[in-house]
Formats: C-alpha cells, sequence, structure tokens
C-alpha cells in the first residue's frame, strides 16, 4: 500500500522514536501540537492507528484503559508501576525466547507475544519504603 507522505504523520513516528515511556494518544496529541497547532486528536487517533496496521508500531493494552504506542516492534518485554502507572521496556535475556518456548507447546502458528510484568518502579519502590 502506497501512503502520500503526511507532515503530521512523520511528526507523530518521530516523537514515538525519541520515547521509551510508551505514551498514550493524548501524550503524542500534546506533543505533536507544538509543531503542529491545527492538528485534531482525531487526525492523531487516526495516524496511530495506520501506523499500527502497517506495524511501524505498536499498541500496548495495559490494563488501564487507555492505549499506549511503542515504536519498538521488536519482540520485547515492558515493565508497568503499579503505583505511577509508568511503562518502560525491560530488557531480558529470555525474551527472545519466549516465542520458540512457545512454539514448542503449540500447534498453531505463533507470530508474536506482549509480555507485562508489574510492581514499582524504582522511584515508587523509595517513595514506599520512605513511608514505612
Amino acid at each position: 500500500m502506497t501512503l502520500k507522505y503526511s507532515r503530521q504523520r512523520e511528526a507523530i513516528k518521530q516523537f514515538l522514536m525519541t520515547r521509551r515511556d510508551h505514551p498514550t494518544a493524548d501524550m503524542v496529541y500534546s506533543n505533536v501540537r507544538n509543531e503542529f497547532p491545527n492538528i485534531s486528536l482525531g487526525t492523531v487517533y487516526r495516524n496511530l492507528t495506520l501506523l499500527v496496521g502497517l506495524g511501524e508500531i505498536s499498541r500496548l493494552h495495559l490494563g488501564d484503559g487507555v492505549d499506549h504506542f511503542d515504536y519498538n516492534t521488536h519482540p520485547h518485554t515492558h515493565f508497568v508501576c503499579t503505583g505511577c502507572g509508568g511503562v518502560s521496556d525491560l530488557e531480558t535475556e529470555e525474551a527472545s525466547l519466549i516465542n520458540e518456548n512457545a512454539v514448542k507447546h503449540f500447534d498453531g502458528q505463533i507470530e508474536g507475544h506482549f509480555t507485562y510484568f508489574y510492581g514499582l518502579c524504582p522511584h515508587c519502590a523509595n517513595v514506599c519504603s520512605e513511608s514505612r
């Protein structure tokens, strides 16, 4: 599928490339508005959905009712802080082996995975330990 070049879509991709905290559509919208003051939230949502469909970004469903977006589409794990709600990549040696291991126990075709670890980020863990 050939798409017409869009400066707004490119700005969305550029913003996501610089982030490792997996921003929401609202966060993307707030940032891209600095460069394109007239952009609508709907345009941001449409472009994020298009980029997900093209496989250029990933949409993360973290159970908080809000989609988060990740520029890194390679298999990797995520950490979700139950204190502040922050999301970050969690590099583990086993991340690349998850698909291989799953294939051993499934007769179908495994195409990918999303793995989330939950707990307290270093900041929230410090705040929690200081309040004890």
